[in-house]
């Protein structure tokens, strides 16, 4: 059987498709499984065992559409798993030949997705990300699940990340950046929380963060603000790094981000700052214990509803919904985990 999954985006997304492809595996041990996937979440993922990489480069516009359509050429696959409900998502898939096209049920679906696919997995009510992308392989009839996360990294990944980890202390790493800005948290309670565990636990505190001259700044701010040293390694390291990073690590805090789904699928707890989004949606799937949840007060405030009142899915994106969490809610889970 050939199988071809569809899903490009985004980081902490294509970490949850990663259990999917093993179940897959284990179920379907002879499988050709192909994944077309966006450029920045491959250099995560790339080299993972048994899986056949396409890559879309979805900033290039119709050249890219061009260098898809000529990688797909004269192929067809027995399954399509189209993992992507946005527009461009839809439309593109369209140039994979699949004689089964699978989607997401009526319910769920929206932006053409009816017109990608020729059947669709059932409804499941208020589900996790990662639980509704696991309905693919269920569908096709794996009956057990196997909940691995395991990414290749090389042994430079790790010597990268061993040099910066003080084996004396307790190490925190902070990626306080999301790719949308209304989830982040402000500078100033960063710089908080770093002078708060600094002071209270010794830790050594770790700033991690993307290439983008915007997050860099932001995360500059945060070091510069803090009235204690940290190790700035933003825009320093791969993505296979900062995964190898987050693995030696003792705790990471991160607003709903990729970082803090790669940081999950390494086992290291990670608390996760969520009042933008339902953390029991797209939330760390292995720590949610540790959530700072403030979502149903922002839905009050926002919203004027109750969180049970409000679309599944729903965000509350606005201007000081992050600020409704605070540091002293942070630090509790700090000293809580230790």
């Amino acid at each position: 059987m050939k199988i071809c999954i569809f899903r490009l985006s985004a980081i902490g997304d294509a970490t949850h498709v990663v259990p999917v492809v093993k179940t897959l595996q284990k179920h379907f041990p002879n499988a050709q499984i192909t994944w077309v996937i966006g450029q920045l979440e491959h250099k995560l993922l790339q080299g993972l065992p048994g899986v056949e990489f396409i890559v879309f480069n979805k900033s290039s516009g119709w050249q890219g559409v061009k260098a898809l359509r000529k990688q797909l050429q004269g192929r067809c696959f027995d399954v399509l798993l189209q993992m992507q409900l946005s527009l461009r998502a839809n439309l593109v898939s369209r140039l994979i030949k699949a004689k089964r096209r699978i989607g997401f049920d009526r319910h769920r679906s929206k932006e053409l997705h009816g017109l990608a696919v020729n059947e669709r997995i059932p409804y499941l009510k208020d589900c996790h990300v990662l639980d509704g992308f696991m309905q693919f392989a269920t569908y096709l009839g794996c009956t057990d699940k196997l909940m691995d996360w395991h990414i290749p990294v090389s042994d430079e990944d790790q010597q990268f990340a061993t040099q910066y980890i003080d084996g004396n202390k307790k190490t925190l790493i902070i990626s306080p950046c999301s790719s949308h800005e209304l989830r982040n948290w402000s500078v100033t309670k960063y710089a908080a929380l770093i002078d708060a565990v600094v002071e209270t636990l010794q830790m050594q505190v770790i700033l991690t963060g993307g290439p983008a001259a915007k997050e860099q700044a932001f995360v500059a701010a945060i070091a510069t603000t803090s009235h204690h040293p940290v190790l700035n390694l933003a825009g320093k390291d791969t993505l296979k790094q900062l995964l190898c990073l987050l693995e030696q690590a003792d705790l990471v805090v991160s607003p709903d981000s990729g970082p803090l789904h790669m940081a999950g699928s390494v086992g290291t707890p990670v608390i996760g700052l969520l009042a933008a989004s339902n953390y029991q949606r797209s939330g760390s799937y292995q720590f949610p214990e540790l959530t700072v949840d403030l979502y149903p007060e922002a839905c009050q405030k926002f919203l004027n509803k109750s969180v049970d009142e409000v679309k599944w899915g729903t965000k509350t994106e606005f201007e000081g919904a992050m600020d409704l969490i605070t540091v002293e809610a942070v630090m509790h889970k700090v000293k809580t985990l230790f």
